[in-house]
């Protein structure tokens, strides 16, 4: 789904060679919900790009948002749930992320960080850090400590989804 999705995007945008550009569009993509940086690093091995430096642009571009998704997603979603057209899609993101939160709940609450760190970790649809940062909200994780957590989950995907993309698993494999 993610590599159909930035793919999709790639081409919207188009490549005309432009590093700039391309760089841009990696940066973009891991921005966005559900994608975040396993879609950025998807299309920067799509775009031709090098790992390292995508994964650094991929990592900042998925990090952004995080510090404000932490501070105010209760208070958007509370918002938006007044209004009848999204009552829907709020009651819907609430539930997904009360499920996550209660899961980790049921865990001792000395775990909640490991859990959390874990589920953003895991590259696939509906976790990472947009999802992290909702859970964390609603299980009450401090701030600066849920940002620690959910910045460490983030690399750790972004590792394991470059060793998908970019074939690091094959060259690990061929070095032993």
């Amino acid at each position: 789904m993610a590599e159909t999705l930035a793919n999709t995007i790639v081409n919207f945008f188009g490549t005309d060679g432009s590093v700039v550009r391309d760089y841009f569009i990696v940066f973009f993509i891991s921005l966005l919900p559900i994608l975040e940086l396993r879609g950025g690093l998807i299309a920067a091995y799509i775009l031709g790009l090098p790992l390292i430096p995508s994964m650094i642009v991929c990592y900042i571009g998925n990090m952004i948002p995080i510090p404000f998704l932490l501070m105010f997603v209760k208070r958007f979603l509370n918002w938006l749930g007044k209004f009848n057209l999204f009552k829907g899609f709020v009651n819907w993101i609430q539930n997904r992320g009360q499920k996550k939160a209660d899961e980790m709940k049921a865990k001792q609450s000395r775990w909640e960080e490991w859990g959390l760190m874990a589920f953003v970790a895991i590259p696939l649809p509906g976790t990472g850090g947009w999802t992290g940062s909702l859970v964390a909200a609603l299980l009450n994780i401090d701030n600066k400590k849920a940002f620690k957590v959910i910045a460490v989950g983030v690399a750790i995907a972004g590792i394991i989804v470059a060793a998908i993309s970019y074939g690091l698993v094959d060259v690990i494999r061929n070095l032993f």
